[in-house]
């Protein structure tokens, strides 16, 4: 699956799933950029069939709920959800 790659400051291995129709997602990503945090994203709604179960599962094993935005930071932190402050405190 192809994520889009945003360079930025090293805070380890950031991942951002997120839907494009989302607003929550989109707050996500923009508060991304304004950390200016190095990350990737995927707009998983975007994938071909053949990538979107892959991805949908990918999400899952970090979300069991499998919702939007699923932020995962280092491999083991996953905000679910736009939640403004555990991101800062987490990249800030």
């Amino acid at each position: 699956m192809k994520m889009e790659h945003v360079p930025g400051k090293n805070k380890g291995t950031i991942t951002l799933y997120a839907l494009s129709t989302c607003g929550w997602c989109a707050k996500t990503k923009e508060l991304l950029r304004e950390l200016g945090v190095d990350h990737s994203y995927v707009f998983v709604d975007l994938l071909p069939p053949d990538e979107l179960e892959a991805a949908l599962q990918e999400v899952e094993k970090v979300n069991p709920a499998g919702s939007f935005p699923t932020l995962v930071i280092g491999g083991d932190l996953v905000i679910v959800g736009f939640k403004e402050k555990a991101i800062r405190e987490a990249l800030g």
